[in-house]
């Protein structure tokens, strides 16, 4: 009996630790799956369980409880690190210019409303509170524990201000959905016609490449190889098809051309006819791809380090040849594989058309599963090392209490950044499959959550009945509120954005997946996938990283006031 007892009361057995953890995960993850009109809050449901076990005197060794917090914010902030490296400095070109810029401009107009209401509210709420109830408010989780860390790091001692995240949470969740509802109301947004102006707006940019066929009639290039056809030729193609003596072959690098053959040829529209001139005169009386393979559906996966960072655009050519690629999965998420997609190693790319024609996609991107089934823990856990030492490196400035330090949040989310994009190059294979990111990813969320709530909990009840609950809640509403809906109008009012594409965009600002599941209720097509990922990358990072800045400078500007 007295083992029992020790089971669920004692703070320092290590088996009432693991006890009491793994409830508060399994109640509050299987909590987390109710959906409620298609949306379901997810893992941060364990943060709430963790509260109600705290309420009801479930305690935890502090040291294990700090490290506990601290190690799961590091988990979970490094793979997020090494899952949107890759495509992290990409995301700037193109169309993420002009989304990263709206999304940049949400995160100003939060902060901005954050700093005014903590003026107007300063004689009943801290600052560390306000920011609490920023990060709820934007449903950031990682925020939360990037600022928790730097007011260790100030020696704050009041309220936890993961009380003021869970007051802010809930309304803050319910307040994205109900902007997304606002504008569509606002601007008389039709769905369907949506959906199609989104496909009409797709076709224009990505114009399909086409297939001709050349006799070959240059003299100057009889008996040099494809390769140095191509140095020859400053134009994009491939060749596909070569009938040569009567024979057809699938030709590669070295495979050498002789006057009188004919060529089956891929390249852009605009390219066309300087490729067909260059080599002789266009063929239209023979097709070349004379044996077809039945239609098939594989799944292909990228392997090759020197795809991270490629474009769904920059498959094009081989695309031509029949393949269609349908979706690409990244860390458990379904995408839609718009053509300025940034690819990355560990992308599985559903692919439909001929099998050879797959078979050649399949070799160009690798598609070797077993070069990716064992990950680099010793790179991994080096990874780590880096960017715990990073982020406790002090950065004096002037004027500032104590020195600006990224944190256990901003020194490994850096260093995995940049693991991802370029430790190939440096031979640190930091590829981790969806699956497993995503495994380590939920645990470490998972025990920073359990833990923020076992020690926030004791007062949570507390200060929703009798302190301010109710106005941590109030001032979220406006945190939340008024970035979204201005961005939203200046979306869809000056920037003419397609209404699932700002949804997509407000979700991303937030890096909010659970507002990105209730979009796609809204449409079987992927435009708001497509905006929420382009943004997501940079916005993490900035959502990360500013709430330490604004916490510090605001600290000293309070304090030498």
């Amino acid at each position: 009996m007295d083992a029992i007892v020790a089971l669920l009361t004692d703070p320092n057995s290590v088996a009432h630790i693991a006890l009491v953890y793994s409830a508060i995960v399994t109640i509050g993850l299987a909590l987390g799956r109710v959906k409620v009109y298609g949306i379901s809050l997810g893992v941060i449901v364990v943060m709430f369980v963790g509260l109600v076990f705290a309420h009801f005197g479930v305690k935890i060794n502090p040291e294990v409880l700090n490290f506990t917090r601290d190690f799961g914010l590091i988990l979970f902030i490094f793979f997020v690190g090494l899952q949107v490296g890759p495509s992290f400095f990409s995301s700037f070109k193109s169309v993420g210019v002009a989304l990263n810029g709206l999304m940049f401009l949400t995160v100003l107009i939060g902060i901005a409303i954050t700093i005014g209401l903590f003026f107007v509210f300063s004689d009943q709420v801290s600052l560390p509170q306000v920011l609490g109830v920023h990060y709820g408010a934007i449903t950031c989780t990682p925020g939360l524990g990037a600022t928790k860390e730097a007011l260790e790091e100030l020696h704050y001692h009041g309220e936890d201000i993961a009380i003021a995240y869970a007051c802010a949470y809930p309304l803050g969740l319910v307040t994205i959905i109900g902007v997304a509802i606002l504008l569509r109301a606002l601007f008389k947004i039709n769905l369907e016609e949506e959906d199609k102006h989104w496909e009409d707006e797709e076709k224009e940019i990505n114009q399909a490449p086409v297939v001709f066929h050349v006799y070959v009639t240059n003299h100057l290039l009889d008996g040099l190889t494809l390769r140095e056809c191509r140095r020859r030729i400053p134009r994009p193609f491939i060749c596909s098809r070569l009938l040569h003596k009567g024979e057809i072959t699938s030709p590669n690098a070295d495979t050498v051309l002789h006057y009188g053959d004919t060529i089956r040829l891929v390249t852009t529209p605009d390219q066309k006819m300087d490729v067909a001139a260059a080599f002789g005169q266009e063929d239209n009386r023979i097709d070349l791809a004379t044996e077809h393979s039945p239609i098939e559906r594989q799944k292909v996966i990228i392997t090759r380090s020197e795809m991270n960072g490629r474009t769904v655009g920059d498959l094009e050519l081989i695309n031509a040849e029949g393949v269609h690629i349908t979706r690409v999965w990244r860390a458990g998420m379904e995408l839609f594989p718009y053509d300025k997609m940034h690819l990355q190693v560990g992308d599985i790319l559903q692919c439909v058309g001929p099998i050879n024609a797959i078979k050649r996609l399949a070799g160009y991107v690798g598609n070797h599963a077993k070069v990716l089934e064992q990950p680099n823990l010793a790179a991994i856990f080096l990874g780590i090392t880096l960017g715990v030492f990073f982020g406790s490196l002090p950065m004096a400035i002037p004027g500032m209490p104590t020195p600006l330090k990224l944190g256990l949040a901003g020194g490994p989310l850096i260093i995995a950044i940049l693991l991802g994009r370029f430790g190939a190059f440096f031979r640190l294979p930091t590829y981790t499959s969806n699956s497993a990111n995503l495994i380590i990813r939920e645990v470490g969320i998972a025990l920073f959550l359990a833990s923020v709530g076992l020690s926030a909990g004791g007062n949570f009840v507390e200060t929703i009945v009798k302190g301010n609950g109710m106005l941590y809640a109030f001032i979220g509403f406006f945190i939340t509120f008024v970035p979204q809906f201005v961005v939203g109008v200046v979306s869809r009012k000056f920037c003419h954005m397609n209404y699932h594409s700002i949804l997509g965009l407000l979700a991303g600002a937030c890096t909010n997946s659970p507002i990105l599941a209730y979009t796609a209720t809204l449409s079987q097509k992927s435009a708001a996938a497509v905006a929420y990922s382009t943004v997501y990358p940079l916005a993490m990072f900035i959502r990360i990283i500013t709430g330490q800045v604004i916490l510090v400078c605001m600290w000293a500007w309070v304090s030498l006031g």
